[in-house]
């Protein structure tokens, strides 16, 4: 990873955080900082309701004119421009409503994006090193998506059919004060009914997140070690790994159907519809009711049907919602162990390094190496050798806190890297990994990654430099070239040549090569040398390396054993004095 992977993270502009103390507390912090659009959906959504009910009512009252003596028709022609007024200001209203929660739906999601990016691109890398790829892929977009649904159509018809309900109990005593009973009785089961219907809803919804996590992981891995699949043969074993996990996201999908299948608020909607309707006749029967006022109050239990039936559908696209929150949350709670400093240290680098009893380890109990020490002048060029696995390379990523060391400390120029501002101390140093990282990108544009503002003549001249202009000149479109994923289209030579070019386009004062010239044909091999010669002069070098020809004029070797700084010196100093380093060239 070269500094500017990190620079993303700190040109990102300003982002709201929501808080972060739990699922439900994180989504309406999110909702709350877009108030203007919540208020007026839930106004729209308000009136949407009021009118609705002023047609049962209405209806009622016509009813009562037709079947009078002597209707008076003028009275019908009015009731009917009321009721068309209403429905035409409702559907306004409904209108106001569905585009406001939408509205705010896409802004939360955006948000959300936009917070969690900024977040995992702050985090370690011994974060990233330990969480799965597909697992965060999955959470970043479809648990994201499932955010957005909580709130269109999820918090939308829900707001929109609650009040539905409220309507009843609000209006049935104006016809008599005992209809009250039926929709307050309804109201009471309905919410404790959908209470125990979410609490055995939220560890379904959670399987449900969990297992398309899991999926989606097995997925991502495969596509990306597809090579390694079909070099082994395992394609079928694969699809029989594939089948098993999408089984198990399936069995949770068919468990949360199963659950809204036994949805018993449907069974109490249609016991309020008779209750309330042989109420109504009763008091009809007895002469307290007219025929219009049944008429009337029965429609005003019609609207029950409403926030039923929806909430089907819309709790559990809530549920799903606050699920995905939760897996969200869960990835951005997790310790970061990165501080980037902003107000740290950021004067001018000129290269020292020096290592002081530095340990590290990946997990607790599981030491990569401990008690290393040395020191590096400004400019001088340090070679890093020993046999695989001694924790060569992640010695050299603690400069650049791509890992923080355990114990010890980490010095640039004196300064504890810790206590560098971040982004200064990545922009100073640039690695080169045997595992280069190609964008799906034009090939200038993969140079100048780390300069973005950098001319066509500066990405040429840099290529030059790595010895990378001959053959990017043989593509029919040249540096406007397009790399397939990784670099997949070009050789590792030629891969690892554009990443020395974008490491000459940045000036690093701390230049890490990492086994850089592992994939390098034998024919180019001298012309890399001499571009790494002259590339490390003026700037402090590290080189990861076995070739012999690299070590030589080096200015310090290194020598790493079983987690240990075996020996320190020149090359020639540790040929007589090094028992290690003269077993590495015997080998």
């Amino acid at each position: 990873m070269t500094e500017t992977a990190a620079q993303v993270e700190f040109s990102m502009p300003e982002t709201f955080q929501g808080n972060r103390t739990g699922p439900v507390r994180w989504i309406l912090s999110h909702a709350l900082h877009h108030w203007p659009i919540l208020l007026m959906s839930l106004i729209s959504a308000s009136g949407n309701a009021g009118f609705y009910s002023v047609t049962p009512i209405l209806i009622g009252r016509a009813f009562n004119i037709i079947t009078s003596p002597n209707p008076d028709l003028s009275k019908l022609f009015n009731i009917a421009l009321w009721i068309a007024g209403s429905q035409l200001a409702r559907g306004g209203l409904q209108f106001f409503r569905n585009f406001g929660f939408e509205l705010m739906a896409q802004r939360v999601e955006r948000d959300v994006r936009r917070e969690m990016y900024v977040n995992l691109l702050g985090k370690s890398m011994t974060f990233h090193s330990m969480q799965a790829v597909g697992d965060t892929m999955a959470r970043a977009t479809n648990d994201v998506r499932e955010v957005n649904f909580l709130f269109s159509p999820g918090v939308n018809l829900v707001a929109g059919s609650i009040i539905f309900i409220f309507m009843p109990i609000i209006l049935a005593p104006n016809y008599h004060p005992s209809l009250v009973l039926t929709p307050i009785l309804f109201a009471v089961l309905y919410f404790f009914a959908l209470r125990n219907y979410l609490r055995r809803l939220k560890p379904v919804t959670d399987e449900v997140r969990s297992s398309f996590g899991v999926l989606n992981t097995r997925l991502s891995e495969s596509l990306d070690g597809i090579e390694t699949v079909k070099g082994a043969a395992q394609e079928v074993s694969e699809v029989n790994r594939f089948g098993t996990n999408a089984q198990r996201y399936r069995d949770a999908a068919v468990q949360q159907g199963d659950i809204e299948a036994r949805y018993i608020p449907l069974l109490l909607l249609y016991l309020a519809l008779g209750l309330g309707l042989l109420h109504g006749l009763w008091l009809l029967n007895r002469g307290v009711l007219s025929t219009g006022d049944v008429v009337g109050y029965f429609g005003l239990l019609l609207m029950l049907d409403f926030p039923t039936f929806i909430s089907l559908f819309a709790y559990s696209q809530i549920s799903l919602g606050v699920a995905g929150a939760r897996r969200i949350l869960e990835l951005m709670n997790q310790e970061t162990n990165l501080d980037q400093n902003l107000t740290g240290y950021q004067n001018e680098m000129r290269g020292e390094v020096e290592f002081r009893q530095v340990a590290f380890s990946y997990q607790e109990g599981d030491e990569v190496f401990s008690e290393i020490s040395f020191k590096v002048k400004p400019g001088q060029t340090v070679a890093i050798v020993g046999q695989t696995g001694t924790g060569k390379t992640t010695l050299t990523k603690l400069i650049n806190r791509t890992y923080d060391a355990l114990e010890g400390q980490v010095l640039v120029d004196g300064v504890d890297v810790r206590d560098w501002n971040l982004e200064a101390l990545r922009q100073s140093v640039s690695i080169i990994e045997q595992d280069i990282f190609l964008f799906s990108q034009s090939i200038a544009q993969n140079i100048a990654f780390g300069k973005s503002d950098a001319s066509l003549e500066e990405i040429r001249t840099a290529a030059k430099a790595a010895q990378a202009d001959d053959f990017i000149k043989t593509f029919a479109e040249g540096y406007d070239t397009v790399v397939g994923e990784r670099g997949t289209t070009l050789s590792g030579g030629q891969r690892q040549r554009l990443a020395l070019a974008r490491a000459f386009l940045t000036d690093p004062k701390i230049l890490i090569l990492d086994d850089s010239t592992s994939a390098i044909d034998s024919a180019t091999e001298d012309k890399i040398q001499r571009a790494i010669f002259t590339a490390a002069q003026g700037r402090t070098t590290f080189i990861i390396t076995h070739r012999l020809s690299q070590i030589r004029w080096a200015d310090l070797i290194l020598v790493m054993r079983k987690g240990k700084l075996s020996a320190c010196g020149t090359h020639e100093d540790l040929l007589r004095t090094s028992k290690d380093y003269r077993r590495i060239f015997a080998e």
